[in-house]
């Protein structure tokens, strides 16, 4: 069995590891500077399990050095590409993904989508006579390999001609994995596709409704913990996906659940349409609670825009919407993030020196705390209840 993955991000190299175990696999992607790192074993993004295993493992790796070479003579053609959310057309862009199929598949291969696509995409390739299916990932990030060795299932979409296939490349990838007895499920693409949007809105509302919790609670001078802890306690609910943020963020929540609104647009509904909008009612409240706080001339220490302990990515962080607040009210902000170059940036300016950091905020903002953060704990402002990402 042969593989290509296009696409070196968290989904396209935590599989291309996994895969590569037992399978050879060749990996391309446009930043030829991530696929020499991955083939020096080192890992271009922030995953303790990838880290590991391309250090560690036998794997059966190699790049390709054009797309063309990359699709050729192979089982699976596997698509993990970028598909962010477009404000003005109401759905996911997917031009990174038209351009392979435009230009570089001679459909002699079965292509595996695994970017997050608007439902009728798979079908609409399907029409122009290429052989697809679509297979949803279900990844946390920084977790991402892990995730793909214990898996909580396994999906693929596909019509009836490539039922077979879609069952050889679910067993491919099943038996890669460390868990016994994965769930697999093969289903229509537009019911897989169907299934990643619906998993990503159900978990924004779930995040959402702890937050929510926690609003009522500090305004109403009640304990969030507690709470959260007895109504958790019953095993219908669990505890788990309880911890209050700012607000959820990062690669998938909030495009997702975008995605899945525009999808109502003709469909009757409340429960996705407040999904959407609790999470910009969060980041407001907090952003009043935080200005109620401080006094005029004063400054907003940011502590990291990451979204997670271990995280490289900014992208969508909750923190981001709080700074955008805080600016409109002219507050001056300092952020400590050592990720980014020091200087001004649009969000403020970004420091790497934490002495100057803690001497100039009179309070700090931390969407999750950190044990760093003990010495001011007194300045900081955070709703982290369990100190735990999720």
């Amino acid at each position: 069995m042969r593989f290509s993955i296009i696409g070196l991000g968290y989904v396209g190299l935590s599989l291309a590891v996994l895969l590569s175990e037992r399978y050879p696999v060749t990996i391309y992607d446009t930043n030829s500077e991530k696929m020499n790192k991955v083939l020096k074993k080192q890992s271009p993004i922030q995953d303790v399990y990838i880290e590991k295993y391309l250090k560690e493992k036998k794997l059966l790796l190699k790049k390709a050095d054009s797309l063309e070479e990359a699709v050729h003579d192979k089982d699976f053609v596997i698509l993990a590409l970028p598909t962010d959310y477009d404000v003005q057309t109401q759905s996911f862009d997917t031009s990174a993904l038209d351009e392979i199929f435009k230009t570089n598949l001679d459909g002699t291969s079965t292509v595996v989508i695994k970017s997050t696509i608007p439902p009728g995409y798979t079908q609409s390739l399907r029409e122009k006579g290429f052989r697809v299916l679509f297979s949803p990932e279900f990844l946390r990030e920084t977790h991402a390999l892990y995730d793909n060795l214990f898996p909580s299932r396994i999906i693929v979409g596909c019509d009836d001609e490539l039922k077979e296939q879609a069952q050889i490349f679910a067993e491919s990838v099943r038996e890669c994995t460390c868990k016994e007895n994965v769930p697999v499920e093969i289903m229509g693409t537009g019911e897989a596709e169907c299934v990643k949007l619906f998993s990503n809105t159900y978990l924004a509302l779930r995040v959402a409704f702890f937050n929510e919790l926690d609003t009522y609670a500090d305004l109403k001078g009640l304990d969030t913990g507690s709470i959260i802890r007895g109504v958790c306690l019953d095993p219908r609910i669990g505890n788990f996906y309880n911890n209050p943020s700012f607000g959820y963020g990062g690669y998938c929540l909030p495009k997702d659940t975008k995605q899945m609104l525009a999808n109502y647009r003709d469909v009757p509904n409340d429960i996705i349409q407040a999904v959407v909008s609790s999470n910009q009612t969060r980041k407001d409240f907090i952003a009043k609670r935080v200005y109620s706080k401080i006094q005029a001339n004063q400054t907003v220490g940011i502590y990291r825009l990451t979204m997670k302990k271990g995280s490289d990515n900014f992208r969508s962080s909750s923190i981001l919407g709080i700074i955008q607040r805080l600016q409109k009210e002219k507050v001056s902000i300092l952020i400590y993030e050592p990720l980014i170059t020091e200087g001004r940036t649009e969000y403020g300016m970004i420091t790497h020196n934490w002495n100057t950091f803690t001497r100039e905020a009179d309070i700090v903002l931390a969407n999750r705390y950190d044990e760093q953060l003990e010495r001011i704990k007194e300045k900081v402002y955070t709703r982290d209840i369990f100190q735990r990402d999720e």
